[in-house]
Parts: C-alpha cells; sequence; structure tokens
C-alpha cells in the first residue's frame, strides 16, 4: 500500500481535517485511489454497455477522480444535484445490466482496487458477481462480444469507437489474468469500526517454508489470541464504566510468524500518518479548498501486538516514526527495554533477562554447572541465551557449546545440532532459548538419534503440548518456564460457542474450523463439527493479551477523562489521539488489578472487604441487601496461585511488565501418557518442590549430573587455568591449611588448626607434660625415691652428727651437698609441673643454682683435702681457710657465683611462657618456658667449671693412702658426673623437638646427678653407720719420729672442729697425718 501510496500525486495521499470547507452538494463516495484515464474509460464503457449513462449521469459525477485528476472536488455549480447514485438509480431496470458487474470488476481489476474499493461503490446486488469475477467475466463476455454495430442501443456513447471495443475487451482480459497471478490471494484484514481504532498484529498463520510467507494456521497463538482481543474489546465496549460513550473498533493482521512479513503488514497502521505532511499540514487545492482522500485509510490510535520479538522490534522501528504506542503481550527480548531505541513500545509481559535470570537460578540449585545451549536465531533466542549466558557467568555456570537453529533448517541440520551437542558428554543439560517450533523440531531430532538430555526450556517452549506431541520420550524429564499466567474461564466459554457461522468477523476462522476439524466447506461436512466437543487447552498468554487490550484502553479512558472532561464523546481534543502523550502519560501510568475484566471502581467501595478478588460486571447487583450490593465474583484466574504474587498489571519505567513465572517438569503420568506438573515458580527468587520432579525426588537417587569436572573432595581445592571456571584439577591441602575459598588454601597459623569441615580454624590446646603422663611417671618416681633417701641421709646424719664418721666427713658441707642434692631431686616437680611466669622462673634458678650447690661444696672439700694433704707436704706451715667455718663461706661464695648469673639471666630474658611448634608437628602446639636453649647453655656453663675443677682436684688427691678414701670416692663422683653431664647436653639439645623427650632427659639427669653424690659419697660412710658401728669409733696410733711435730701441727689442722686424733700417714708418697677415723 505504502508503495502505491508513493505513486498517487502528494494531494491524492492527504485528508480533509475537521474544519474543511463545507459544501452544498450531497456526500460523495469516495473514488477509487488508483483511478485515472484507464479507469475512466473502462468505465465509461462499461456504463454505456450497460445502459446507464444517461438515466444515471450521477454515477459519473460522484466519481470525481476520473473527471478531474488530482481528486480536487468539483465546484458545486457543476455538479449534479440530488440524491447520490445508489438512492436514484434501480440498476436492475436497465438493459445489459447484468453486464455491470464483470465489467467494473474487470476495470477495478485492471487498476489492482478491488480489495481496498470501499462497500459504497458496489451496490448490494452485485456483490455475488463480484465475488466471484472469474465466471461472471466468462459469462458476460460473450454479451459484450456480441455488440459490433456503433448504432446498438447499448452505445449510448459516440466518444467510444467500435473498433475499439474488441482490443479493450481484451486487454481487460489480460488485466484480469495478469492480477490474479501477480496479486495472488487477496490479502485479509479483520476491520471493526469504532470512534478509536487499535490494529492488532497477530502470528494467525506459522511460518511458511522458503518459496511462501505463510504456513498452517497456528491454532493457540494466532487464532486464540486474535479472539483474545476481539474478546477484550467487546467487554470493553459493553463496559459503562470504561471508555463510556466511545466504541473502540480494530483493525487486525496477519504476521505469518515471520518479521518481513509482519513489517510489510505493519505498513497498514501507518497509512493514515502518511496522509499528512510531516508538519501535520493538509494539501490545498488551487481554489483554496483541503483535497481529499479517495479512500481514506483509518487511523490507528495504538497496535496490540507483535507476539514474536522479532516481529515486535521491526514493527516497533515503524511505529515510533509515526508515533503509535505499541503493546506487546508476548516479545520478551531484552533489547525492547531500551528506551533509546523503542520509546513507543510496552509490554504485559516481563523482558528475558528476568527469565534467564530464573533459568540461571534452576541451573545453580541442582548444582548444574556445565551446560550446552541452544538458541533460536533473531531476537528472542539471540539476545535471551545472551542474557541467561550473562547470568550463568555470576553463577560460575559454564556453557560448553553454543548453537543456533534457524528459520529454515532442514531435519538434518536439527540432527546436526543435536550431534554437535552430543560431542559434550559431560554437558547433560541443554538450556534452550528457542520458539516452538525449533523446539519441536529439536526434540524430534533428539528422538530420531535416541539423544537424551534434560532440557531446561524458555517459555518459547513453555508447556505447549504441540512442543512435546510425537516426541514425549525425548522430552521426559524436562524442565520448562512459562509466564505466570491464569486461565479465563469467561473466554474460554465465549471461545467455544464460536462457528464459522457466528464469527464471519474473523477472515481466518474458516481456514481454522477446516484446519482444526480436517474438513472442507467445498465438500460441505464441516457443520456437524463444534469446539465444545473437542478438547480446549487455553493458550498461555491469553491474560497478557487481555490484558494488553485493557492497558490499552484504560489509558485511552484516563486520557479522554483528562482531555474531554465535560463529554462522554470524543472531543477535538482527541482527533486525532497524540501518540506520543498518550504513551508516555498514560499507557506508561496505567495500574489496574486483575486482567481487566473485573474493574469495579465505584461499585467495590459498597462491597465488603475480603481482600483482592476479580468480578465480572455482569454478575453485580443481583441482589441487594440493605443498600449494600452483594457482588458475585466469576473465577477468572487459575485455581492456583503462589501467594507471594498478585495479578496487578503496571509497568515499570522502562515499559515492562513484572517478571513472574510458573515452572514445569514434563513427566510420565503412566499408562504411557505424560503430562505436564507445575513444579514451584520464580518471582524474584525461585521455590521449587522437587518432590514433584521424579528424577529430583528423595527416592530417585543421585541427581543427574552436568559438570565438566568431578567435585574436589573436602580438603581439596580447585586448580583451574585463566578464564575457566567449569573445569579443575583438584589440588590437596597441606594439613594444616584451611579452604579461604573453593579455588585457594590458607595458612592458619601457628597454633591453630583447621576444623573438621576446612571452613576456618581453631585454637589448638596447649600441650605440656602432665601429672598421669607416661613421660611423668618415671622421672617422678626417680626424683620421690631420692628425695626420700637424701631426707634418709640427712636424718641418719643428723642423728650421728656427733660420731667420728660424721664430724670426719666435713659436717658443714655434707649438709650443704645434702642441700643440694635434695634440690636436684626437687627440680624434677618443677620441670614437670605446668609452665607459668612461676615456675619458668623456678626452673631458671633452681637447675643452676641445685648443681652449683653440689658441685661448690665438692669443691670446697676437694680443694681442702688438696691444700692440707699439698700444704703437708711442701712444709710444716698450716694452709690457711680450712676451718668449717672458711669452708662454709668459700662454698657459698661460689654457689653467689651461680645466682648473680641467673638473677642476670632473668633481668635480660624476663620469664615467661610461650607456644611453640615444630615445623615439622604444625599440629602440636607445646606449653614451654620462653627462654633459649642457648641461654641455658650460658647458665649451666658456669656448673661446667664447677665440676671441670671438682674432677681436676680429685684426680690430684687420687693416690692419697688406702685409709683416707674420701679423696677417692669423689673422685668416683666427679666422673660419674662428667660422664652423666656429657651424654645429657647432647641429648638434650637433640630432643628439643619433642618437649616430652627433652622434659623426660633434663629430668632424669638432673636426678642421675644427685644419685651419684647420694651413693658415691654418702653411702659408705653410711653403710658404716648403720652396718658397720664397730668402725665408727676414736683409735689412736703412736707418733713416729721426725714427724712429730709437723704431724702435730697436720693433725691439729685436719681434725680441728671434728676433735679427732691424727696421726701421720703417707699421701702420694709423702709422709702425712692420718687417722682411722678419717679413712672415710
Amino acid at each position: 500500500e505504502l508503495r502505491e501510496a508513493g505513486r498517487q500525486p502528494r494531494a491524492s495521499r492527504l485528508s480533509s481535517p475537521e474544519n474543511a470547507r463545507p459544501t452544498s452538494h450531497s456526500p460523495v463516495p469516495p473514488a477509487p485511489a488508483s483511478s485515472g484515464p484507464s479507469f475512466c474509460l473502462c468505465l465509461r464503457l462499461c456504463l454505456n454497455l450497460s445502459g446507464l449513462l444517461a438515466p444515471c449521469p450521477d454515477f459519473v459525477a460522484q466519481a470525481p477522480g476520473c473527471l478531474t485528476p488530482g481528486f480536487c472536488p468539483l465546484p458545486a455549480s457543476e455538479l449534479p444535484s440530488g440524491p447520490p447514485l445508489w438512492e436514484t438509480c434501480d440498476l436492475t431496470s436497465f438493459g445489459f445490466s447484468p453486464h455491470l458487474g464483470p465489467c467494473l470488476h474487470l476495470c477495478w481489476s485492471s487498476s489492482l482496487l478491488l480489495p481496498r474499493l470501499p462497500g459504497s461503490w458496489v451496490p448490494s446486488h452485485l456483490s455475488s458477481c463480484l465475488s466471484f469475477p472469474g465466471p461472471c467475466f466468462l459469462l458476460s463476455l460473450p454479451s459484450l462480444l456480441l455488440i459490433s454495430s456503433p448504432g446498438d442501443p447499448g452505445l449510448r456513447d459516440p466518444s467510444i469507437p467500435f473498433g475499439a471495443m474488441g482490443s479493450l475487451l481484451a486487454l481487460l482480459a489480460l488485466l484480469l489474468l495478469w492480477g490474479a497471478v501477480a496479486e495472488g490471494p487477496a490479502k485479509k484484514v479483520l476491520t471493526l469500526e469504532g470512534d478509536l481504532v487499535l490494529g492488532g498484529l497477530f502470528p494467525v498463520h506459522q511460518k511458511g517454508g522458503p518459496a511462501e510467507d505463510c504456513g498452517p494456521v497456528n491454532e493457540h497463538r494466532g487464532i486464540q489470541r486474535l479472539e483474545a482481543m476481539l474478546f477484550a474489546l467487546d467487554r470493553i465496549n459493553r463496559d459503562p464504566h470504561l471508555l463510556p460513550g466511545v466504541r473502540l473498533g480494530a483493525h487486525i493482521l496477519d504476521s505469518c510468524s515471520k518479521d518481513t512479513h509482519a513489517l510489510e503488514q505493519a505498513l497498514d497502521f501507518v497509512r493514515a500518518s502518511l496522509s499528512r505532511g510531516a508538519d501535520g499540514s493538509r494539501h490545498i487545492c488551487p481554489d483554496g479548498s483541503y483535497a481529499t482522500h479517495g479512500d481514506a485509510p483509518t487511523a490507528i490510535t495504538g497496535v496490540i501486538g507483535g507476539s514474536y520479538s522479532d516481529v515486535s522490534i521491526q514493527v516497533a522501528n515503524l511505529l515510533r516514526l509515526f508515533q503509535i504506542p505499541q503493546i506487546s503481550y508476548a516479545s520478551t527480548s531484552a533489547k525492547l527495554s531500551d528506551k533509546s531505541r523503542y520509546d513507543y513500545f510496552a509490554r504485559t509481559v516481563p523482558p528475558d533477562f528476568f527469565q534467564a535470570k530464573a533459568m540461571a537460578e534452576i541451573l545453580r540449585f541442582f548444582n548444574w554447572t556445565y551446560v550446552s545451549t541452544v538458541a533460536s536465531e533473531g531476537d528472542y533466542g539471540e539476545t535471551g541465551i545472551e542474557a541467561f549466558e550473562l547470568e550463568a557467568r555470576a553463577r560460575n555456570i559454564c556453557v560448553a557449546t553454543s548453537e543456533k537453529v534457524g528459520r529454515a533448517m532442514s531435519r538434518a541440520a536439527f540432527e546436526g545440532v543435536v550431534r554437535a551437542l552430543l560431542q559434550k558428554p559431560s554437558a547433560r543439560v541443554a538450556v534452550l532459548f528457542t520458539r516452538s517450533e525449533d523446539a519441536r523440531e529439536l526434540l524430534a531430532a533428539s528422538q530420531r538419534l535416541n539423544a537424551s538430555f534434560t532440557w531446561v526450556a524458555s517459555d518459547g517452549w513453555g508447556a505447549l503440548e504441540s512442543v512435546v506431541a510425537g516426541s514425549e520420550g525425548a522430552a521426559e524429564g524436562a524442565i520448562t518456564i512459562e509466564l505466570a499466567s491464569y486461565p479465563i474461564s469467561d473466554f474460554a466459554s465465549y471461545f467455544q460457542s464460536l462457528d464459522p457461522w457466528n464469527n464471519s468477523r474473523n477472515p481466518w476462522f474458516r481456514e481454522f474450523w477446516e484446519q482444526r476439524f480436517r474438513c472442507s466447506f467445498r465438500q460441505r461436512d464441516c457443520a456437524a463439527h463444534s469446539l465444545r466437543a473437542v478438547p480446549f487447552e487455553q493458550e498461555s498468554k491469553i491474560m497478557f493479551v487481555v490484558n494488553a487490550v485493557y492497558a490499552m484502553a484504560h489509558a485511552l479512558h484516563n486520557m479522554h477523562r483528562a482531555l474531554c472532561p465535560n463529554t462522554t464523546r470524543l472531543c477535538d481534543a482527541m482527533r486525532p489521539v497524540n501518540g506520543r502523550r498518550l504513551y508516555k502519560d498514560f499507557v506508561l501510568n496505567v495500574k489496574f488489578d486483575g486482567n481487566g475484566v473485573g474493574q469495579c471502581p465505584l461499585a467495590c467501595w459498597l462491597s465488603e472487604d475480603e481482600g483482592k478478588q476479580n468480578f465480572s460486571f455482569h454478575s453485580f447487583a443481583k441482589e441487594t441487601v440493605e443498600s449494600n450490593l452483594l457482588f458475585l465474583p466469576s473465577p477468572i484466574l487459575a485455581p492456583f496461585r503462589p501467594a507471594d504474587t498478585h495479578n496487578e498489571v503496571r509497568f515499570d519505567r522502562f515499559g515492562d511488565g513484572i517478571g513472574r513465572y510458573n515452572i514445569f517438569t514434563y513427566l510420565r503420568a503412566g499408562s504411557g501418557r505424560y503430562r505436564y506438573q507445575k513444579v514451584g515458580y520464580w518471582a524474584e527468587g525461585l521455590t521449587l518442590d522437587t518432590s514433584l520432579i521424579p528424577w529430583a525426588s528423595p527416592s530417585a537417587g543421585p541427581l543427574p549430573a552436568s559438570r565438566c569436572s568431578e567435585p574436589c573432595l573436602q580438603n581439596e581445592v580447585k586448580s583451574v587455568q585463566p578464564g575457566e571456571v567449569c573445569c579443575w584439577l583438584c589440588i590437596p591441602c597441606q594439613p594444616y591449611e584451611y579452604r579461604l575459598d573453593e579455588f585457594t588454601c590458607a595458612d592458619c597459623g601457628l597454633g591453630y588448626w583447621p576444623n573438621a569441615s576446612l571452613t576456618g580454624c581453631f585454637e589448638l590446646p596447649q600441650e605440656y607434660i602432665r601429672w598421669g603422663d607416661a613421660w611423668a611417671v618415671g622421672p617422678v618416681t626417680i626424683a620421690c625415691l631420692g628425695a626420700l633417701a637424701t631426707l634418709f641421709v640427712l636424718g641418719v646424719f643428723v642423728r650421728h652428727n656427733a660420731t667420728p664418721v660424721v664430724k670426719a666427713s666435713g659436717r658443714e658441707l655434707c649438709y650443704i651437698l645434702l642441700g643440694g642434692v635434695f634440690l636436684c631431686y626437687c627440680m624434677t616437680f618443677i620441670f614437670i609441673a605446668k609452665p607459668s611466669t612461676a615456675v619458668c622462673t623456678l626452673r631458671r634458678l633452681g637447675l643452676g643454682t641445685a648443681f652449683s650447690v653440689c658441685y661448690s661444696a665438692l669443691l670446697t672439700k676437694t680443694n681442702r683435702i688438696a691444700r692440707i694433704f699439698g700444704g703437708a707436704r711442701e712444709g710444716a706451715q698450716r694452709p690457711r681457710f680450712i676451718s668449717p667455718a672458711s669452708q662454709v663461706a668459700i662454698c657459698l661464695a661460689l654457689i653467689s657465683g651461680q645466682l648473680l648469673i641467673v638473677v642476670a639471666w632473668l633481668v635480660v630474658e624476663a620469664p615467661g611462657t610461650g607456644k611453640e611448634t615444630a615445623p615439622e608437628r604444625r599440629e602440636v602446639v607445646t606449653l614451654r618456658c620462653n627462654h633459649r636453649d642457648a641461654s641455658m647453655l650460658g647458665s649451666l656453663a658456669y656448673n661446667v667449671l664447677l665440676i671441670a675443677l671438682c674432677t681436676l682436684y680429685a684426680f690430684k688427691t687420687r693416690k692419697c693412702p688406702e685409709n683416707f678414701n674420701e679423696a677417692k670416692f669423689i673422685g668416683f663422683t666427679m666422673y660419674t658426673t662428667c660422664i652423666i653431664w656429657l651424654a645429657f647436653l647432647p641429648i638434650f639439645y637433640v630432643t628439643s623437638s619433642d618437649y616430652r623427650v627433652q622434659t623426660t632427659t633434663m629430668c632424669v639427669s638432673v636426678s642421675l646427678s644427685g644419685s651419684v653424690v647420694l651413693g658415691c659419697l654418702f653411702a659408705p660412710k653410711l653403710h658404716i653407720i648403720l652396718f658397720q658401728p664397730q668402725k665408727n669409733v676414736v683409735s689412736h696410733r703412736a707418733p713416729t719420729s721426725r714427724f712429730g711435730s709437723a704431724a702435730a701441727r697436720a693433725s691439729s689442722s685436719l681434725g680441728q672442729g671434728s676433735g679427732s686424733q691424727f696421726v701421720p700417714t703417707v699421701c702420694n708418697g709423702r709422709e702425712v697425718v692420718d687417722s682411722t677415723t678419717s679413712s672415710l
């Protein structure tokens, strides 16, 4: 139509404004849009042949296009007066009237005008002839050819030569045949008259093959949706509260499920806009009048549709140029939310990115992280799968392979897509963002190849039985998504009551009837069928179609109230409707509950508030009680309905509807039958009842897996390549590490250990030797026995303190020595005790002090013996500082040296406790004193010096006479002590990694050191005191010759403080004093 309109003169594409200058003649029927000389010549011929030219001159006068090309009206003075042709001419009263119908048909067909000829041009008694042009032409052609004389009564116009008659008729015949071949079937349009006309675009037919635009009738998505718009218009036009006084009409076209065909059809919606200039002005004829359009197109207020997203995108690009609002009921492409490109588009359905989010959440719910995708070519599939991949990446879901299915793919091509999916055996889940016909072919290909997948499909599949018909086995277990909609029971009754005889306004209904019941009207076998006799499945988006129509009606209603407040009719402010204002101010702001059928803006105020309900107006006011209306609500919604959703219709700022989806699974119901089962819904969050899914129920075993790599164990993390998140290697964490995330092991740190689930760390308990441990029992036992033995020896010495053995031993130093031995045994208890600041102080103070007490006493003893016998050897001078007090003072001085070292150590390195963990044994945290082993060695260095000196003096006095044996026993003690210390020091430092071994070694070594002193020095004396008391008496030897005076002095000095009498003897080859009481 746009192409033909372009051929017309500019004035012919204009229409009269509201204030056009009136004429005095009668209304003139519009002339054909392409009338010109050829048509006029043909018309004049037909009128002459029919004998109409003379009796009915008004006929020609009322075709102004034939007389005045350019469509400017003739002046009133040139037009005949009187009523129009159809009120004055009785065509049946003239001769050759049967020839008029076919002749006029030839004229109109030759001008390509018949499909668009106004009804006022065709008399009612000629309509049958015009409906069957071929037979009428063939029947009338002989009569026309028989006219061979210029004087024939039928030739009333001498301006037409007789010789032109045959050639003209032949030309007309050729034009008719050419028109039939070139034009094909006549274009079908559903037209309803109204004050405001809404355009409609529906996929009445499925997509055709490569050589044709349209395929079979689309019974559900085409016919049902179209009738839903008519159903809504009927309700609105009967509604006294919605657009009262204004009737809505319709101009509905078939998109044939194809974007290019839909764009051609949509040119009808903009023809009225093309009749005006860019500034809205009209063409003015030379006489100053406005030009009229012979075939004035219907002005479209708004468009309902299209269905598929690629159709809506193409149509939206066209309608925005003419500011015509558009509301779609099924297009969900995310592209349509871009208001910079589609600024007159709205929809009652949500965009695909909501659906994509729901699908991604389903995959994440079942832990399907490695999937394949299949998308239909076009905006619906491509933009939908892009949105899904974006949501999938946000949830660490990977796409193994992405495939596309085209518009005209063969069965082999669909099988190739299935084979491509099978190339990724780990991806057992296939995500479909396809149109229903593509999903159907894909399932059929899977069935033929015996391929099994778990399908997760968009609303292109939804819950349609037509998609799975014949491929039920391949579709079993699929999860599909469908927009949350609720069947309208009134529409079901309305649709089932339709038949071709009461629904003549739908030009495609007869074709649908023939396809639905497989009958033919030509064979007259369609009358016996009825839609009530067959199962009826309401298409899932019927509610959205009704909502779209009601949304437009509510927007127009609000606009009418704003612009025409004082009338129920249309006012000049809405002639024509300002599409920009209608969309921006009213469509985007529309809001109502239900699907528009149950609006009760005034009466509901009188009803009892029982929450949201849906009403039908025909149910109102059936009964009145105390002036309050009783409403009988109609069940127009489905029986099931998520508790957190509602049926509010509104648009967001992008013109999109609210995102709510129902989730279905396709399962075997028993006896070989399959059905869809609703298992959940999505409304800003996923809700699934897995007990309704056979393969996901608890009794069904493990869920189907779709992942690239097997999950890592609890103590493992994923090692992935850059850019990969679904294929990985599992790397175990170290025992002391926890899983920071699924890709990283993190060190807990010293003193901490990962919990059982490796999600965090806990503080390890501090380990130390407890009194009940086996490592403590041995040392404590030894220490107890040693301490008891020491106390026993001390008791014996105290009891026999005045005996010669005790006196001869140097009682003071012996008591100091026994105190040191006792401290050595006590150190075991300090080392076994739980470390604390006090315990650590005692350890550092007590260990060195105990040794220094022992070895200072021994060093004092050996030094005294060595000096005494050394002085005797050198001469008769008495050695200094050999008195008991001097010996005690010397011993205490030596001990104070150790105390000074320990105090300095405590000052430099404050005592305290600390946690210690060996690198090879991170799981063990030892509570230890905070001193270093090196500092301990420094503390013991002084005692090592004492031991070395003691050993040296013991070695020097080794050859004393047999009856003077104390030096010998001191020598044994020191030799043994050196062996113990030589063994202890390496063991102590080698076992530093194990506090138990080290502590036990320390305790045993210290106890042994004390036991050696106790055994080697005090055991012989204890033996004489207890078992040989006869030797513990005083005996004297006679003094010998020349050593008398010297011996007396030596005896006096050696025996001082002990009361013994000494006699000279020989020590180390020299003569020295001796006594039988000093031999021990």
